[in-house]
């Protein structure tokens, strides 16, 4: 028997074996090739279908974002389908333990038993506002990005009282309450004058001297109330200065004054100064709140100028005054870190030597 064939686009008779054609008669060779050809095409649809549509174990997946991951897992039991949590977030939008995103995607199609995966929220994290205030710029921009703020906008101003490029002021302010990705305004110095001569307050009221001070930009530091006895000035004249009249000091040095107590006054000197301390920044992994104190030994005996808890790299900016041989202590969960030598009485102030004070353990 020889049949036609197509090869290289001409036609060609093959002869086949004599035994093949015993066995198939001539008439049944072109239904047994057209059959093959049809389950071959059946079979191929078949297979389409099956990938393309449902079948009868496949589920349509729907949406769990916003549920709450326990009705978000018992819908998914329920589906003959299995959750499990692929991760947390911090989010804005979705509150804490809701489900945020999933895999499979809302409809899709899956068929029984597949996972789930979820994504679930961790809500909103706040955090205490760092206090960058008197940093240098670059500093202040290191803390902020660690604590993951943005700082977006920053304004120069004159300052004679902050060294240029500094920090003023902060906004949000120090220790409030921020979420990641807060916006910071930050108020930078630029610098004052560059040097200053010391006028003469000698003999001046100390609030006419306070008030030149001010308008020569110069800063006023310790204020010792000095008893002079019965033939002193008036109280609150000006008796003597550091540094002297016509010295140049620089924009940030300060100028302290001796003031007469009054002639009717004697005994104990009052001293007035300032006093700023900074906690120390917290260690790698560490964040929590440190137990802060501000202790005053002078001669009306010691108390507490704070005693509280403060956050690592807060700020503390204090107004002091004291009676005689004074001091000011900064303990750091009740380790000494710091020791300001406020005032020293004279010996013979009160008839005979004083002792000096002593941290509070």
């Amino acid at each position: 028997m020889a049949i036609e064939d197509r090869a290289d686009g001409e036609f060609r008779q093959t002869t086949l074996p004599p035994a093949v054609e015993r066995y198939i008669p001539r008439d049944w060779v072109f239904p047994i090739v057209f059959a093959a050809f049809v389950g071959v095409l059946v079979w191929f649809g078949h297979s389409i279908q099956q990938f393309l549509l449902p079948g009868p174990n496949t589920v349509t997946v729907p949406s769990f974002v916003g549920m709450a991951l326990p009705d978000a897992s018992n819908e998914i039991m329920r589906m003959n389908l299995k959750s499990t949590v692929a991760g947390h977030a911090v989010s804005n939008q979705y509150p804490r333990g809701v489900v945020m995103s999933q895999e499979p995607s809302q409809g899709m199609h899956v068929r029984a038993g597949r996972q789930i995966s979820l994504v679930v929220s961790d809500g909103v994290q706040t955090i205490l506002m760092p206090d960058v205030r008197y940093q240098s710029l670059r500093d202040a921009n290191l803390d902020l990005s660690h604590a993951r703020l943005n700082v977006t906008k920053t304004q120069y101003v004159r300052s004679d009282d902050i060294p240029p490029d500094h920090v003023i002021s902060q906004n949000p302010a120090p220790g409030m309450s921020v979420t990641e990705g807060t916006n910071v305004s930050l108020l930078i110095s630029k610098g004052g004058v560059t040097s200053i001569r010391v006028p003469n307050f000698d003999g001046m009221d100390v609030d006419d001297a306070r008030t030149l001070a001010s308008k020569l930009h110069i800063k006023l530091g310790q204020i010792v109330w000095t008893p002079l006895g019965p033939k002193g000035p008036p109280h609150g004249e000006v008796v003597h200065q550091r540094p002297d009249a016509g010295t140049t000091i620089g924009p940030y040095d300060v100028v302290s004054l001796d003031a007469s107590a009054g002639p009717r006054q004697s005994g104990y000197i009052i001293h007035q100064t300032h006093v700023l301390a900074a906690v120390p920044p917290a260690e790698a992994g560490q964040n929590q709140a440190l137990h802060v104190r501000f202790s005053v030994s002078d001669a009306t005996g010691k108390y507490d100028l704070y005693n509280g808890y403060a956050e690592p790299g807060q700020k503390f900016d204090f107004n002091v005054t004291t009676v005689g041989t004074s001091a000011v202590y900064f303990f750091v969960n009740d380790t000494l870190l710091g020791e300001t030598k406020v005032g020293q009485e004279p010996p013979n102030a009160y008839g005979g030597p004083k002792t000096e004070p002593s941290p509070k353990p």
